[in-house]
């Protein structure tokens, strides 16, 4: 089948993988484009770029298609049969979307209708739930709003992190599209009810708040370490937390019950990783060896 892949992130990697490998003909992959990074801010292409190169694919990196006509009639003059979308960042216009045979096909990180928008991976743990999936979804103008071609579902662990999640979702995508691709399953309208979104994450959604019950704050470091990270003001400093755990204990919110236990607005929270500004994360029992938090965290 003649298709463009259009992803950026780690998540979109596996999906092109298993196209290739399944031999479909891979007519261009659109990516974000090039972004400094590093210490020395050089232009750095995003995972799929790389990946796609590796593969010898031809990559294409427009900053913005919305209202790009040019863009537009080079998109359809591929011919395509269908376009498969895993979290590519930029939002496809009518033309696009209407310009493949079979429309375009997106890979997205939750049972639809729960969790359209941005991240849905961190919002199911945010929220506790007990499961989530993978929806490939016909693609339409709204936002996540389209049918259903297939979804599968994992569960998501008491100790569940993004990272794990994330990684076992990608696979499941991968997967799925190829399932999608080979069956061309009917397309189910998505349920009225039972529609949540979840929001584009700021680095300010990290804090922690320690008037919040500790579990809450448990799933809060789960789901969003790696980014934005988790943190609190120790005086002067801001300590990141990459890992605790909800434990027994009662206090003001905020004081240290135990060097590294921290009294919350139910129960209290074991800090297992820590991280000071222009160090390594480490353990909390290395860290506290050489290192008091104040007796009042904020």
């Amino acid at each position: 089948m003649r298709l463009a892949f259009m992803g950026s992130p780690d998540f979109s990697v596996p999906a092109l993988r298993a196209l290739h490998e399944a031999g479909h003909e891979i007519a261009a992959v659109y990516a974000q484009p090039p972004k400094p990074a590093g210490r020395g801010q050089r232009e750095t292409p995003c995972p799929v770029h790389r990946a796609a190169l590796e593969l010898g694919l031809p990559v294409r990196t427009p900053a913005r298609v919305k209202r790009d006509a040019a863009e537009h009639a080079a998109f359809a003059a591929l011919d395509l049969d269908v376009a498969v979308v895993a979290a590519y960042g930029l939002i496809l216009p009518k033309p696009m979307l209407d310009a493949p045979r079979r429309g375009c096909l997106n890979i997205h990180a939750s049972l639809l209708p729960r969790w359209r928008g941005a991240g849905p991976i961190q919002a199911a743990i945010l929220t506790g739930d007990s499961q989530t999936g993978i929806t490939i979804m016909q693609m339409e103008e709204g936002l996540d709003t389209g049918p259903m071609l297939l979804a599968e579902a994992t569960p998501i662990g008491p100790r569940s992190t993004t990272p794990e999640l994330h990684d076992a979702l990608a696979e499941i995508g991968a997967r799925l599209i190829l399932r999608a691709l080979e069956e061309n399953p009917a397309a189910t309208p998505q349920p009225e009810d039972g529609v949540t979104y979840a929001p584009k994450l700021a680095k300010a959604d990290g804090r922690l708040d320690w008037t919040q019950p500790a579990v809450a704050l448990d799933r809060r470091i789960r789901a969003l370490t790696p980014w934005p990270g988790c943190f609190f003001q120790a005086g002067e400093e801001v300590v990141r937390v990459h890992a605790a755990e909800p434990v027994a204990g009662a206090g003001t919110p905020g004081a240290l019950l135990a060097p590294d236990v921290v009294a919350c607005g139910d129960g209290a929270l074991r800090l297992l990783r820590l991280q000071r500004p222009g160090r390594a994360a480490m353990a909390a029992a290395d860290l506290l060896r050489g290192y008091s938090l104040p007796a009042q965290l904020t």
